[in-house]
């Protein structure tokens, strides 16, 4: 995880990295769950996670995604990482946690997740410093405000105030 550009220090992006520690958390507390044999608890854990992405992805792709696509250089990337957001949120509720190879697919998605996370957080919000304008980062900030609307720690409104 990339901690020498400073873009940890932008409080979008700071969130952005919050949301992804508490998926990762749940995922981890599920995946032990799971180990010691309460499918119940597991259940409830990915149906955390998925609810938690969902306002997340929705706060990406609708903000930093929706500007940062509209430079060639990283549509693909963003595609990519849109087509990952799709896949996942398709697969969590799918999922029998009872079945030992929805359990299997759960173990390979929750690697899948890391290896996404290490995508946004060591390329795309390190080039977000330098790609995105004023304008930029006031669309970022709002589409993110409109995909949490009831949370209490939402971010500044201005996204170049340092924490």
């Amino acid at each position: 995880m990339c901690h020498y550009c400073g873009c940890r220090e932008i409080p979008l992006i700071k969130e952005f990295i919050a949301e992804h520690e508490r998926v990762t958390d749940a995922a981890g507390d599920a995946l032990r769950a799971l180990e010691q044999g309460d499918t119940a608890r597991a259940r409830a854990l990915v149906d955390a996670m998925a609810r938690e992405l969902d306002t997340h992805w929705r706060g990406e792709e609708n903000g930093l995604f929706a500007v940062m696509r509209t430079d060639p250089e990283y549509a693909d990337y963003i595609a990519g990482l849109e087509r990952e957001h799709r896949e996942l949120a398709a697969l969590l509720p799918a999922l029998d946690l009872a079945d030992p190879g929805d359990v299997r697919t759960l173990v390979e998605a929750v690697d899948e997740l890391h290896r996404h996370i290490a995508k946004e957080e060591d390329g795309l919000f390190p080039a977000s410093l330098t790609a995105l304008d004023g304008d930029d980062w006031n669309l970022s900030m709002a589409a993110w405000h409109e995909a949490h609307p009831t949370c209490a720690g939402a971010p500044p409104s201005s996204p170049r105030q340092r924490n």
